[in-house]
């Protein structure tokens, strides 16, 4: 018996529609998709929440100094400096701060580094952040079982099973 359904995909499709419906997954909550692929998903995104969960609080807190622009009603203050050349021109202040930042510790790196196998990149958004933050929190009590799935029906136009999978709350 196969590990995983085949989904009548050659391998690099299946790992792309695998990938492309576990990152909608985690990003909005909910998805809807056939009841085959739904199965698919759901083992591949209920071991990577796992994953985030055993390693959600694996981090640690270091000061770090950071330089940024001084700033004064929304405006960079800048200064007039006068180069080698003779020729005067504007330089942004800048202000060095410390700040802490969080380091994670190698196990939970490592993790990170596994859900990348499994999420796509989506543009202005961290999916593996969001994962890490927002929803391995929330579901540390549970022991297992992160994602529900809902059967729908049959779809119109092939009668194909059609399932809504949700990320427990």
């Amino acid at each position: 018996m196969p590990s995983n359904r085949k989904l009548d995909r050659p391998t690099d499709q299946r790992i792309a529609i695998l990938k492309n419906l576990v990152t909608g997954l985690i990003m909005t909550g909910k998805l809807e998709t056939t009841e085959a692929r739904g199965k698919e998903v759901k083992k591949i995104a209920d071991s990577i929440i796992a994953k985030a969960v055993a390693e959600c609080d694996n981090f640690t807190s270091k000061p770090h100094k950071v330089t940024r622009p001084k700033t004064h009603k929304g405006k960079k203050l800048t200064m007039t400096k006068e180069s080698k050349a003779k020729t005067d021109y504007e330089v942004i202040e800048r202000e060095t701060v410390e700040e802490m930042v969080t380091v994670d510790n190698p196990s939970r790196l490592h993790a990170r580094r596994q859900i990348f196998k499994w999420v796509n990149k989506v543009e202005g958004v961290n999916v593996v952040n969001k994962l890490f933050d927002e929803i391995a929190p929330k579901l540390k009590e549970r022991q297992g079982g992160y994602i529900k799935i809902y059967k729908l029906g049959q779809r119109r136009g092939d009668a194909a099973e059609m399932v809504l999978l949700e990320i427990i709350k």
